[in-house]
């Protein structure tokens, strides 16, 4: 073989040698970039879950904030739907790129979704916080006047109280003395035949006028009632108590004298006796006085 062919068939070969040398190369890079692409995909891939799964927890806690019913079943369908995606991204393979770009689209919808129901939260929930003040407000007021009334109950009532008293009837100058068969008055029980009880009903311009029952209790030295009927009886503080007696007067708001008798059919021991004198259900009088054996 010549020289000439030797030396082309050398130039041949170092051609050669130099494209594959090339094409290694070129392949290599290829393969590498290809590696670099799979592992972009891959950390997209990841990151891209970890937005579904964020996004998922958000509507998980939004649906527990949110007391409007509408408004949490709409939540409960998107965050449905965010996890139908999750488990598509779950399944899908990093190297396609199409479906892993079309559901970042479909990530950037749900949260556009997403910022939509956020400012209907944050608008019921001022509305929610101006409801709870007003309510406040409200609850403020409806005891302001609770106490009002109360107030001015309890005014009407002492009111009431003192327009009572006011109107009660009052007496002066009781005077209790045992009288004889003559009329005389006598220390002496063996002697005694009546007992007068004499006293003025005091001039009172704001009590109500009229006909006027004024009923006479004389209680023994035992604390026993003197009565001549258990069917005596009268109204005192919601109870009926015995009467010894009464007398039926007629007031015109001015000062009048009452006497009142009892007749003694029965046996008094000596001691310390105690009249009370009632009108409209008050007592108006009272006076101790003594007999002597």
């Amino acid at each position: 073989m010549s020289s000439t062919k030797i030396k082309g068939l050398i130039a041949t070969i170092v051609v050669l040698l130099l494209l594959a040398v090339g094409a290694g190369l070129f392949i290599w890079k290829q393969q590498q970039q290809i590696t670099v692409m799979a592992e972009q995909f891959s950390l997209e891939k990841e990151s891209l879950f970890d937005e579904y799964n964020e996004l998922s927890l958000q509507y998980e806690g939004y649906k527990f904030s949110v007391g409007n019913d509408s408004l949490v079943e709409l939540l409960q369908n998107e965050q449905v739907k965010v996890q139908r995606l999750l488990e598509e991204l779950r399944t899908v393979k990093s190297t396609n790129a199409k479906r892993i770009g079309e559901l970042k689209k479909e990530l950037d919808l749900l949260r556009t979704i997403m910022r939509g129901y956020v400012r209907q939260i944050d608008s019921l929930s001022i509305a929610n916080q101006q409801l709870k003040e007003e309510n406040v407000k409200v609850n403020r007021r409806y005891e302001q006047e609770k106490a009002n009334v109360s107030r001015l109950s309890k005014e009407k009532d002492q009111l009431t109280e003192r327009v009572t008293m006011a109107a009660k009837l009052e007496t002066s100058g009781i005077r209790v003395a045992a009288l004889n068969s003559k009329g005389k008055e006598t220390n002496k029980i063996s002697r005694a035949e009546q007992l007068a009880v004499s006293f003025n009903i005091v001039r009172n311009i704001t009590a109500p006028v009229g006909e006027k029952t004024i009923y006479l209790r004389i209680m023994k030295p035992d604390n026993d009632v003197l009565m001549k009927s258990r069917d005596h009886l009268f109204s005192y503080e919601g109870k009926s108590i015995n009467y010894s007696s009464r007398r039926v007067i007629e007031y015109e708001g001015e000062e009048v004298p009452v006497t009142i008798y009892w007749d003694i059919e029965e046996y008094l021991s000596p001691g310390e006796y105690r009249v009370y004198i009632f009108a409209d259900s008050h007592i108006i009088g009272q006076r101790a006085f003594t007999l002597e054996k």
